[in-house]
């Protein structure tokens, strides 16, 4: 059987070639997690070949990208000393002594797959943490090569659909006829905003919550309170719910945004989508009115929340 790790900052995972198989961790590095035992305890059955790419680098218990490479990867190879771990540049390699090509390489492992069936595509993975826009042109992936430049070009957008600042998104919120500044502290975030809307269940909601409270609607009504230095003896329910669709917007409006830079710069003019997130990309891609296709509809729900780990899955037995 052959395997696929995606390993980020905080969330790590794991797929088969097949798609049979699907998993996934919240493993905050900065914590000091244990990797080898999160990959101990994902180990199902023969695995024959392991793809590995690392995202989790940049994570700030490492002091360079360098070490966090260095770190991770050889975390991997005494669970795995087989592993092969896939760069930016389209090739496995059995070591990551040239970091460059190993950090933040999952979207090029995922758009690079998208390319053998989707020449011309944009290519849209809205995860926990993060939003990838990747132009596809001529079945190759034509982003930046490092977070810093996909940052710089729009192709990185710093929010995601869990663990995101809402005082990142939101300075101020109209509220009761006010407009209200927001405090700066880690009171809520996206999942917060995204449980109270419906958009997902608190068995979605997987990072730790701000407060390490209840991950129900009534806990994520306070801790959108507390982002107007509030709380529920103060607010009502109606209140928190209007932060919570007052961020919403901001997401999408941002999302929009970088969608159409991208776009209009690579001359795109259909989209694919996957991750946790994709309820955000679809209605972003509506508002454009630009055509799109979910992953989930081709691959399932759980091959594209860990779409990564599936296409270096998928690359790697494509190897000759």
């Amino acid at each position: 059987m052959i395997f696929g790790l995606d390993i980020g900052g905080a969330n790590t995972k794991m797929a088969s070639s097949d798609g049979n198989f699907t998993t996934s961790a919240y493993l905050p590095l900065w914590k000091g997690c244990d990797i080898e035992g999160t990959l101990n305890a994902f180990k199902t059955g023969s695995v024959d070949k392991l793809g590995v790419t690392i995202t989790g680098e940049l994570a700030d218990c490492f002091a360079t990208k360098k070490e966090g490479i260095a770190q991770i990867s050889r975390a991997v190879k005494r669970v795995y000393p087989a592993a092969r771990f896939y760069g930016s540049d389209g090739k496995f390699y059995s070591d990551t002594g040239n970091y460059r090509l190993f950090s933040a390489a999952n979207w090029s492992a995922s758009a690079r797959f998208i390319g053998i069936s989707h020449k011309n595509i944009l290519f849209i993975d809205i995860g926990s943490t993060t939003t990838d826009i990747i132009p596809i042109v001529d079945g190759v992936p034509a982003a930046g090569t490092t977070d810093f430049k996909r940052l710089s070009a729009g192709e990185l957008i710093y929010a995601g659909a869990l663990r995101t600042n809402v005082a990142a998104l939101l300075h101020t919120v109209a509220l009761r006829g006010n407009a209200v500044r927001t405090s700066s502290e880690l009171f809520a975030i996206t999942g917060d905003v995204n449980l109270l809307l419906d958009h997902i269940t608190g068995e979605d909601y997987t990072c730790d919550a701000p407060d390490n409270a209840n991950k129900d609607k009534a806990g994520a009504a306070l801790r959108l309170a507390r982002v107007v230095c509030s709380d529920m003896d103060e607010m009502a329910m109606d209140d928190s719910l209007e932060i919570a669709r007052q961020a919403y917007r901001k997401q999408l409006d941002d999302l929009k945004e970088g969608i159409v830079e991208v776009a209009v710069r690579n001359g795109l003019k259909s989209a694919i989508v996957c991750g946790m997130g994709d309820f955000l990309a679809r209605e972003a891609l509506e508002e454009l009115g630009m055509p799109y296709t979910m992953l989930d509809s081709e691959y399932g729900k759980n091959v594209s929340k860990v779409f990564p780990a599936f296409a270096v899955a998928r690359l790697l037995s494509m190897e000759r």
